[in-house]
């Protein structure tokens, strides 16, 4: 069962009566909550023209393909800009991620960007929890894909995010963890 808000932070740094209330956006859920098979899908999101120059532009990604539309529109193999590929994989992600405060990322696998996403398309996430195991003394690994999709169901991006998480009650892995 999913506690979302519940008991996730509680700062010293403000009043009580500020702190005991739930925080918006938050779950503290543990490795046993985690249901294996769970699938969800987030909100659609277009891409507009700006937010993929400021991606560009933050990580300094001019590549004609991404920044030059004179470039892709007449000398490009797609007649249009892409967006860059980082940036479908961070907002994609973006669309599901959760503000678990007892989970901690540990890496991505399998990251493939499997077809072209273009300044003003539209795209949307399905996370699909594949698998867990034991760890460490205070922590599970997790598993889970990411597809990102553009339009109404075209597969632009696939990878699996690996998730450290701190189990409720760690006694009851005592001899089955890895390390």
């Amino acid at each position: 069962m999913s506690t979302i808000g519940v008991s996730s932070t509680h700062p010293k740094t403000m009043p009580a009566e500020h702190a005991d209330i739930p925080v918006w956006n938050s779950e503290n859920w543990f490795y046993e909550d985690w249901p294996v098979g769970q699938k969800i899908r987030s909100l659609r999101r277009t891409i507009s023209e700006g937010e993929s120059m400021a991606f560009n532009a933050l990580v300094t990604d001019m590549h004609p393909y991404v920044a030059d539309d004179i470039f892709a529109t007449t000398e490009g193999q797609f007649g249009k800009r892409l967006v860059a590929g980082a940036f479908v994989f961070s907002a994609g992600l973006g669309l599901v991620a959760t503000n678990c405060v007892n989970a901690f990322s540990y890496g991505y696998d399998k990251l493939r960007f499997i077809k072209p996403t273009f300044v003003g398309d539209t795209i949307y996430t399905i996370r699909t929890n594949l698998d867990k195991r034991p760890k460490y003394a205070e922590l599970g690994l997790i598993r889970a894909s990411y597809e990102v999709f553009k339009g109404e169901g075209e597969l632009v991006l696939y990878c699996e995010h690996l998730q450290t998480v701190k189990y409720q009650n760690p006694a009851d892995f005592a001899g089955k963890t890895e390390k």
